[in-house]
């Protein structure tokens, strides 16, 4: 089987109240309703329809991937109904995150081929970080895109060797230690490349430098 580079893209359904809490604590569910759309959005026409890879949506709760939430990511919002979409199927994020990365042939792992998984909450994200993760996966085990808050945006896997399990278990997540973990998980002969730091959206003071980033003045 011809291996093919497989980009998921992780997403919760697009419902107020039940999308960036954090950030919602700070400027409100409204407001934080209206960035997640906005974001997800801007990350799926940016990246989805790339021919160098094929993207996923793996999205939570479950019956976002084809039952009674289904019709939240469909129409003109998003513009890309020819993405398929996946469950998470449940579980802490690691858990969520490992079943793409393992061997292919387990429950919710993908086709042969390397696979990248970044979030719904960087908007800096650009094509050109998601063809150095795969590039970097030529000769690397893993990749990972540092976030400045010291978790990571994006995780890649070659998948040859096959990748370990329980790699996320002891993972802190939502702290400064979420990347420093992941790697003290990895096995010590791993070869592991990083991209650029990018800053995640999670709070206010992040979301206001966003604004200024983005020339946005209105409420």
């Amino acid at each position: 089987m011809t291996p093919v580079n497989h980009l998921v893209i992780f997403a919760r359904a697009p419902q107020r109240g039940a999308v960036k809490r954090r950030l919602a604590a700070d400027i409100g569910a409204g407001a934080a309703y209206r960035f997640y759309r906005y974001t997800l959005h801007e990350i799926l026409v940016i990246v989805a329809n790339d021919a160098r890879w094929r993207t996923w949506l793996a999205v939570t709760p479950d019956s976002a991937a084809g039952g009674r939430l289904a019709g939240l990511f469909a129409g003109p919002l998003f513009g890309v109904s020819n993405v398929p979409r996946i469950p998470q199927n449940g579980g802490n994020l690691g858990v969520r995150m490992a079943r793409p990365l393992s061997r292919p042939g387990r429950p919710g792992a993908l086709s042969h081929g390397p696979v990248v998984i970044i979030g719904s909450d960087i908007p800096a994200i650009a094509p050109a970080h998601i063809a150095r993760a795969f590039a970097a996966l030529g000769d690397h085990d893993f990749v990972f895109g540092p976030a400045a808050d010291g978790g990571y945006w994006l995780v890649g896997a070659r998948r040859r060797p096959a990748v370990p399990a329980g790699l996320f278990e002891a993972v802190r997540w939502s702290t400064p230690h979420a990347l420093a973990d992941t790697l003290a998980g990895l096995p010590r002969s791993a070869r592991v490349a990083m991209l650029d730091t990018l800053d995640d959206v999670d709070d206010g003071a992040a979301w206001a430098r966003w604004r200024v980033r983005r020339g946005i003045t209105s409420a």
